[in-house]
This record gives structure tokens, C-alpha cells and sequence, in this order.
């Protein structure tokens, strides 16, 4: 038998002819990669991608047949199974190799008797990361580069961290990742020119033996990289340790972010790492496995013989297998008289033409809440009655959520799957001889394995070849770092706490909004207030945090379990939709620092449904306008004065219960996010936590202070204009090592709801100048320390009254001005064309139900790049909703969702396409747009084209059509349709042709 593990795009025949020498082949697993950059619509993508790979599928297996000695071609999938060769698809063998690496480890697990486990495979790129009870688990779509897939595959989570993460050091600090050098030129001790990774790391440690590795490995050109590391090092001033210090806080550093990132999966989807055996495979896996499980709190670890082939005995050990699904998108009642029925023809289907010894070993059931988009997937045998299956899905929804089955929710019967299989025939179990306890760190290195016992761990071998480490997870951190070595590693776990409570947050929302959309944004914040990390959400929440809970602190006496709740843009909010919350961090019975996360809730209240009325003319008319308000004080809950506010407005909230359970999930993401710093605080000292805060923002402060050394005495200036003539205009003076950025010349307060806040311009402001340094930092307001912004009162700086009737609208600023700033401050500085420069927000609903998104347009070019097409740019990062969902769940119908070709400006770099999106009503209801780029287009740069504006119309049924203008609510009846085309982006330089 041959087994064949290829990434072959295009196939090359004579690399298959020297692999398939043998004959009687009966098992072929190939991987192809898209190397064709596209971006597909979501019902052309499956399609599209098979029209691609197809030819090369066709190629492979041709190739292979012909050297068959008869038999049956079988091939490898995605799924972790096998398929006739007739049958396969070639967007069914995108993931194979990895999902091969998963069976192979799943079977090595049930020899050794584990049933729960967490797989570690590590390369050279990247680690891949899956959990196991038993058997894989699915997902049913999943993103390949540009193009998303609707194929199964087993769930597999991919870190940027691997044997070829590459170390440096860069703006004054140590980093590892997440580039990569790659399989060429590969590490340095390659001998190929290679730069310093953690292969070269591992090798000058002594955790592998370059006598035994399976090519040569040139020791000294890892030597030298890293004495070329130490010397940029003390170029700035660093004073270098001890060089195996060093190396030992650069291995420290990749595996503190391998397991941050196996922790934030973990915590998306509910389970605690530590309750879960770690099968290391790959690479580099069993190197790193007991340093990583220390970190997750696991104490045991599989690694199994040949660990670099697993992928390939994982192929052995796979079998055909069969998944009947249907798609149902029913309610339960409405499934219950057809649910025997339904499970008899599924139960027949998977077992067809698998031959008699076929047996249904799963079935897959996906049941959601109606009204929402995320689905649970729930396990059971064939023959589960309806009931017994709702009931075990309750019983999940509130184990993975926190909370139970709201009140009056009905439950919708997503999808059905049942797997039918051939049985493979068993491995005889693995038995353990124990060789005692590591006390130093020991290395055990064959041809194909290379495992690193830390020191603690117990080693135990096993008679199929396995290793069983045993011990020492959860072990404190002994090592005392260098300062450069901790403000990374600093850096990693801030990150991670944010990251964290992000997933939290998303997990147990209840709306669209959070839990599909993605609008919201966490962030961590030093005792002062001042922002030192975000996860990657929405830039528009993020520059504007540290000033809403600066404003909020003023003069108020934080209490260990507080918790303030705010949305009022005088106290650094954005618009009323965007609701804060805020918690303190007290550690050794001190203020250490902040959490806050911001969530954009769909519907607070105001004139029309959705909360962003187009006529608005003061707050009061936008919503329920919540002033800094205790949610929690001194941890006792206060839901109770908030529901009163929201409910007693003079535009109350249409969808309290919504508000009300995504605030609790914003509660808990906050909650989360203090005892990890508590934690933090606690393992490493509180002033080490703040000293590392510190660093981070001195550390941000020095790079952008070196960017305005280079521009010293330039000045910028832009003017642009919102689509209704008023003004935003800026003048950037760099002198004396300060950043002056100047609005003077802004139109005044505007006298609908276009007006910005001061915290949206430092959002504005910080985005920019985090592009401008181009520099791998979080968005740090170190970076503002030697800026200056002059704001005079006006749009970008109106005056808020006593009361919300008095205070100016708002919520265009947020959305749309915020935009405005970007593109002028970006034009100044000559960084990009600009975008489409709106959210291009589009709103409709009624009384019962309310529905609000934000549209993609196209990305202006820039010295060097095309403008991409389709996309949310700058202060927006949210995602849509699908065509299928927003026809379930609402009385439309989606009539195109399309490229607006030709929209981009043209040049020597062109600007991105707009979008079409056209819907049509079937239900009366109010819709409202918010947008801009309707009348001034974006503006090309160097020579380059302008983009189109955008434009939306509306066709009533009776035949007649109404050009809408950007901002604008009406009322819509069944059989009436809007069309939105969005603007595309400018293009770059004067065109050759």
C-alpha cells in the first residue's frame, strides 16, 4: 500500500509516478490549494470553486488510475473519510491532509483508552488544533483564502504559530510570528539564508539532535542569526543577557501564543482545556506539548509513534463513509408530524452503496432558536423521539450559554445529517510501561518524532510506540524573565483577555447584531483609563473607549464590583445604539485597570424602527439615552433600574428582552475579562501588570514619535465635504517632535444627525495613525501621546444640553462622518484613494420586528495595490446577512446581491467594485437609509479615477420609480423594492493604456 499526502496545484505526473511504484494501491489522500485569488457570492462559491480545482482533480486521478493495478480508487476527504473516485468533488479534498492528521490521532487516542482529547499538530506554518469525544466533529462551510466552501470537514482551528514562526526584533521589542519563513527558505539551519524561527530556537536549546534529524541541519547559521538578533537588540540600547535566556524567552513567547489561542477556542465553544488529554503530533508538536499543556492546565499527553506521519496512518485507518442530509429551517412543531418519516429515508440513504456491512454510526441534528442565526449541533441516536432531542438541546443551549431557553421561544430543526460507515476492523489496545519522572529536560528523537519531556513529567512507553507523559501541567512560571522577553509575553496575554471576553460576549448574545454581525469591540484599559489593548474589532468603538471611561471616572468612586452601563455620546459614547460597559479591576485592594466592551443593540427605541431615525433632529428622537448608570453595584445586579429606563423613555426600546440579554452577555464578557487580570495580577505581582502596561504604551508612544522625527516641519492639509455641502477640513503641522491635527474649518453643528463626537474623531484619528506607522501594534493610545486634535465646536464637536431633547442627533456622526474623517485624514497624508466613505446603513421594520445592516462597498487603491471590491472598509469591520437567513427570518425577498462592476475609479492601481443589493417587501413596514458618497464621489488620487457614487431607488409595485435621497425614511407596501448600489472606490496614479 501507498499512501500519498500531496499539496500537488498543478499535479506533476512524475512526482506521482515516483510515489505510486507500488501496486495494489488502495487509498490516495491529496490536498490542492486555491492559488487563483477570487471573491465569490455566497451561492456561486461551491460551484466556482469546483469549476476551478476540477481540471486539476481530473488531471490527479487520471494519473493514479492509470498506475492502478485494478481495484477501486478510493480518496481522502475533508470529513475525515473516504469516497469513491467517481463520487469526489475536488472541493473534497481542500482540508484532507489535516483532517487525516485528526483520524490518525483519534485512533492512536482509542488504543491508549482516551475518548476526550485535544489534538496539537504542528508544522512548520502553523499549529492545528481540534477536540474530540469519540468521534471528529463537522463544520459544515468553511473559508479556503477568498473563497468560502459548503463542503463538510472535521472542525479544525489553525494558529499562525509553527517551527517556522520567525523571530526578530522590531520597534523596540522582541516578536515571534506570525510570519512565517516558510518551507523556502526555512529556518536558518536550513543553510538556504533563512532567518532565526523556532526551529533555530529548539536547535541552539539542545530540544532536538541535528545528528538524528531527517536532513542536515546547519547549526551555525542559526548561530548566527542570532547573534544578528542580539545586535539589533543592543543597537537600541537593550543591554542582551545570557544567550540561552534569551532563546528560552523566545521558545516562551510561541508557546504562550499557541496556548492563548487553543484557550480562546476552548472558551468559544464552552469546554475547559484541562479536562482533555493533548495528542502532540507533527513536526514540531511533541517539542512544544508539555510546555503548552502546562499553560492549559492539562496533565497528560499522548504522543504517538511516527508522530510526523500521523496524517498518513490516520489515511489507513479511514473508511467510507456516507452523510444523507436534508436542510429542514422548520419549526418543531411544524416537523413533528413528519419527523418519523423524515429519520426513516435519512437512515436508508446513508447506507447507500457502502454494501451490507454498512451501518448508521451518527446522526447530526442543528437546532437553533427562531429569529436566530447561530445553531447548536446536537448528537443523538437515529431512533431519538422529537422531544428527547429538544430536551438535549436545552439542556446544551444552556450549558454552552450560560442561560436557559428564554420564555416563549419556539425552537427550528435546522438541518439532519446521519452518517452511514463501513467498520474498520479494531486495534488491539496500547499498553504503558512506566520509565519514571523527568528531572531535567530530556529530548527523545527518532526519524520521525521529536518530543521534549519538561522537567516533572513522568515518560511511559507504550507497545505500539506511543509516548504517555503524565504530569506537571498547571505548574507556576518560574523562569524570571528579561524586560523584553515579559513585555511580549505581556503582550500575548492582554491580547488574550480581550480576545476572550470578544468570544464570550459572542457566544452568549442573544441578537443578530452581536452574535452574526460581530458589532461590538473589547478592549482593555490601564487604571487611568487610557486603551493598551483591543482585540480586532470595530475601529470606530476602539480609539473612542479610553474616553468614555475617562468621562465616566470623573469624579465617581469605583467599588470592587461595579459595573456602569452608558450610551449618552457626552460621556464618550458614539450613538445611541453603541451601549458600553464598563468594570473596574481592583487587585491587592487597588484600581489596576479597566474592561469595557461596546455592542451595537439593533433596536434602543427612537421615531422609527432600528434606532437610527433619518430625520432625527435631537438625541431624544434616536432612542433611550442612558447616562453613566450602575448595572452592577459592588456586584449586586441593578438590571432592574435599567429596564425601567429603557422601558419609560419617550421613545422606548421595541425589543427590551433583546437589550436586556445582551447586556447580560456584555456583563459577562466584562466579568470574564476581571478575573483574568485579577488572575494575571495574582500569578505575576500587580506591579508587574501595571509595569507592563506601561511598556506597551511606551512602546507604541516611541514608534509613533520616530515616524514624526522622519516628518519633521511637514505639513498636511485636506478638505472634503459630506454630501449635503457641509465641510470637513483638517490641517497636520509635525513640529518639534508633536503632531498638531487641526479641524478648524469644519462645518458647524449640523442640524440633522451627521454630528460626530470628540471620542469618534480620536477613533478616527488613532485608525490613521496606526495605518500610517504601518507597524504591528495593537491600537495603543501610546500612539496619541505626542498628538495634539484641535476640535472647535461644531459637527465634529457639538454641544450637549441638559436633557436628551436638547442634545444634537448623533447617529449619522458615528457611522458616517467617522468615514468623512478617514478619507480626508488618509488623502492628506497621500496613504490611499478614498473609499467608498459610507456604511451605506439600511433599516426597515415595524412594530414587532426590526432589521438593520450595514452594506460593503469598494476600497480605494493606493501606491502599489488594486482597491478590493465588496468590502467594509475603515471605521466599519461587521459582517451581512446571508441571503438565505434574511428571507427566513423577515418578510423580504433578496431579488440580487451582486458586484457593481465597474464602479471602482480607474489608474495604474484601481479603485474596488461597489455592491448591488436589491430587496423586495412583503409586509408594509418603515424603512430608513443612512448613507453618503451619493453626491460627492469618492475622489481618486496621483491621476486616478474617481469612484461612482452610490444611489438607492425605490420601484413601488404600481410600476413607478423614486430616486431616494442619502438620508431618508418612508414607508414601504408588499410588492415594493429597493435597490442599493454602493459606491466604488478611487483609483491610484494615471493609467499606462
Amino acid at each position: 500500500m501507498a499512501l500519498l499526502n500531496s499539496y500537488a496545484n498543478p499535479v506533476h505526473e512524475e512526482r506521482i509516478g515516483e510515489l505510486l511504484k507500488e501496486a495494489g494501491i488502495e487509498h490516495v489522500s491529496i490536498s490542492t490549494r486555491l492559488t487563483r485569488r477570487v471573491r465569490l457570492l455566497p451561492r456561486a462559491e461551491t460551484a466556482a470553486a469546483n469549476a476551478y480545482l476540477s481540471p486539476v482533480m481530473d488531471r490527479f486521478v487520471e494519473a493514479v488510475s492509470s498506475r492502478l493495478a485494478g481495484g477501486t480508487l478510493e480518496l481522502m476527504t475533508s470529513a475525515g473519510f473516504l469516497k469513491r473516485a467517481e463520487d469526489y468533488r475536488a472541493v473534497d479534498s481542500l482540508l484532507s491532509g489535516p483532517a487525516g492528521g485528526v483520524v490518525g490521532a483519534l485512533a492512536a487516542a482509542q488504543c491508549a483508552g482516551y475518548l476526550r482529547i485535544l489534538t496539537f499538530d504542528m508544522g512548520g506554518t502553523s499549529t492545528d488544533v481540534a477536540r474530540l469525544e469519540g468521534v471528529p466533529s463537522f463544520r459544515y462551510e468553511q473559508a479556503i483564502g477568498p473563497v468560502r466552501v459548503v463542503a463538510p470537514a472535521v472542525q479544525i482551528e489553525t494558529v499562525a504559530a509553527g517551527g517556522g514562526s520567525i523571530c526578530c526584533w522590531r520597534n523596540g521589542g522582541l516578536e515571534v510570528g506570525p510570519g512565517s519563513a516558510g518551507a523556502d527558505p526555512g529556518p536558518a539551519c536550513y543553510g538556504r539564508g533563512g532567518p532565526l524561527t523556532i526551529t533555530d530556537v529548539n536547535l541552539l536549546l539542545g530540544c532536538m539532535d541535528a545528528a538524528k534529524a531527517g536532513i542536515p541541519l546547519e547549526v551555525a547559521d542559526s548561530r548566527e542569526r542570532l547573534d544578528e538578533l542580539k545586535a539589533a537588540m543592543m543597537r537600541d540600547g537593550v543591554q542582551v543577557g545570557g544567550e540561552r535566556e534569551l532563546l528560552e524567552g523566545l521558545r516562551e513567547i510561541a508557546v504562550e501564543r499557541m496556548a492563548e489561542a487553543i484557550r480562546k477556542v476552548s472558551l468559544r465553544e464552552g469546554y475547559d482545556p484541562s479536562e482533555y488529554v493533548l495528542v502532540a503530533f507533527g513536526g514540531a508538536g511533541p517539542q512544544h506539548a508539555c510546555a503548552v499543556a502546562e499553560k492549559l492546565g492539562v496533565t497528560e499527553i499522548l504522543v504517538p509513534g511516527d508522530a510526523g506521519l500521523l496524517s498518513a496512518w490516520g489515511l489507513h485507518r479511514s473508511v467510507r463513509e456516507n452523510i444523507a442530509e436534508r436542510q429542514v429551517l422548520r419549526r418543531i412543531a411544524e416537523v413533528r408530524p413528519d419527523w418519523e418519516r423524515l429519520m426513516a429515508e435519512l437512515t436508508a440513504e446513508a447506507c447507500v452503496g457502502l454494501g451490507e456491512a454498512a451501518r448508521v454510526s451518527r446522526a447530526l441534528f442543528e437546532l437553533r432558536l427562531w429569529g436566530q442565526d447561530s445553531a447548536v449541533e446536537v448528537e443523538e441516536e437515529p431512533g431519538v423521539s422529537l422531544d428527547g432531542l429538544v430536551a438535549r438541546f436545552a439542556a446544551k443551549y444552556e450549558a454552552l450559554y450560560g442561560y436557559g431557553i428564554p420564555t416563549g421561544r419556539e425552537v427550528e430543526l435546522v438541518a439532519v445529517r446521519v452518517v452511514g460507515r463501513l467498520e474498520v476492523d479494531g486495534l488491539a489496545r496500547e499498553e504503558f510501561v512506566d520509565v519514571g519522572e523527568a528531572l531535567e529536560r530530556e529530548v527523545r528523537q527518532d526519524r520521525f518524532r521529536t518530543c521534549v519531556l519538561e522537567p516533572g513529567w513522568r515518560c511511559a512507553e507504550g507497545s505500539r510506540g506511543s509516548l504517555k507523559l503524565v504530569g506537571g501541567a498547571g505548574k507556576e512560571p518560574s523562569a524570571q524573565w528579561s524586560c523584553e522577553v515579559e513585555s511580549e509575553l505581556f503582550r500575548c496575554r492582554f491580547e488574550s483577555v480581550v480576545e476572550e471576553m470578544g468570544e464570550l460576549l459572542r457566544r452568549t448574545a442573544i441578537s443578530t447584531n452581536v452574535k452574526e454581525r460581530l458589532d461590538f469591540s473589547c478592549a482593555l484599559l490601564d487604571g487611568n483609563g487610557c486603551l493598551v489593548v483591543n482585540a480586532p474589532h470595530i475601529p470606530v468603538h476602539l480609539g473612542a473607549l479610553g474616553v468614555c471611561v475617562r468621562e465616566v471616572s470623573r469624579g465617581r468612586t469605583w467599588n470592587e464590583g461595579d459595573m456602569v452601563v452608558v450610551n449618552h455620546p457626552a460621556f464618550g459614547g458614539s450613538h445611541l445604539p453603541d451601549v458600553t460597559v464598563i468594570s473596574p479591576v481592583f487587585a491587592e485592594g487597588e484600581l489596576l485597570a479597566f474592561v469595557a466592551n461596546r455592542a451595537h443593540h439593533a433596536e434602543i427605541g427612537g421615531r422609527t424602527p432600528g434606532s437610527m431615525p433619518a430625520e432625527a433632529s435631537s438625541l431624544e428622537e434616536e432612542g433611550v439615552v442612558i447616562p453613566p448608570t450602575l448595572l452592577f453595584e459592588c456586584g449586586k445586579d441593578r438590571f432592574k433600574d435599567l429596564e425601567h429606563l429603557m422601558g419609560s423613555a419617550a421613545y422606548p426600546s421595541r425589543m427590551l428582552t433583546d437589550n436586556l440579554a445582551d447586556l447580560a452577555a456584555q456583563a459577562a464578557a466584562n466579568r470574564h475579562g476581571v478575573q483574568a487580570v485579577q488572575g494575571l495580577a495574582a500569578q505575576r505581582g500587580r506591579g508587574q501588570v501595571t509595569q507592563n502596561m506601561m511598556r506597551l504604551r511606551a512602546r507604541a508612544a516611541s514608534v509613533i514619535s520616530a515616524k514624526l522625527v522622519e516628518h519633521a516641519g511637514q505639513h498636511w492639509n485636506f478638505s472634503d465635504a459630506l454630501d449635503d455641502g457641509t465641510a470637513i477640513c483638517v490641517a497636520m503641522q509635525c513640529e518639534k517632535g508633536k503632531l498638531r491635527i487641526d479641524f478648524a474649518g469644519s462645518g458647524p453643528v449640523h442640524e440633522g444627525n451627521l454630528n460626530a463626537t470628540p471620542s469618534i474623531v480620536r477613533s478616527a484619528v488613532l485608525y490613521v495613525l496606526r495605518a500610517w506607522v504601518a507597524e504591528d501594534l495593537p491600537l495603543n493610545e501610546g500612539l496619541l501621546e505626542a498628538v495634539e486634535i484641535a476640535l472647535p465646536t461644531g459637527v465634529l464637536n457639538p454641544e450637549f444640553g441638559a436633557t436628551p431633547a436638547q442634545c444634537p442627533a448623533v447617529v449619522g456622526g458615528n457611522v458616517e462622518t467617522s468615514q468623512r474623517i478617514v478619507d480626508v485624514l488618509l488623502s492628506a497624508l497621500g496613504l490611499q484613494a478614498n473609499s467608498q466613505g459610507s456604511m451605506n446603513n439600511f433599516l426597515f421594520g415595524n412594530e414587532e420586528i426590526a432589521y438593520y445592516e450595514t452594506i460593503g462597498g469598494g476600497s480605494g487603491a493606493g501606491p502599489g495595490w488594486h482597491g478590493m471590491s465588496g468590502t467594509h472598509v475603515h471605521m466599519s469591520n461587521t459582517a451581512i446577512t446571508d441571503p438565505e437567513v434574511i428571507e427566513r427570518r423577515f418578510p423580504v425577498r433578496l431579488r440580487e446581491f451582486s458586484m457593481r462592476k465597474g464602479s471602482g475609479g480607474g489608474g495604474k492601481w484601481r479603485g474596488g467594485d461597489g455592491l448591488v443589493r436589491e430587496i423586495e417587501f412583503l409586509a408594509p413596514m418603515t424603512v430608513s437609509f443612512l448613507t453618503q458618497r451619493r453626491t460627492c464621489a469618492p475622489r481618486g488620487a496621483e491621476g486616478g479615477a474617481d469612484g461612482a457614487a452610490g444611489r438607492q431607488v425605490l420601484a413601488r409595485a404600481d410600476g413607478s420609480v423614486v430616486e431616494l435621497p442619502n438620508v431618508h425614511s418612508f414607508e414601504v407596501c408588499p410588492g415594493d423594492r429597493v435597490r442599493i448600489e454602493t459606491p466604488g472606490g478611487g483609483g491610484w496614479g494615471k493609467s499606462s493604456s
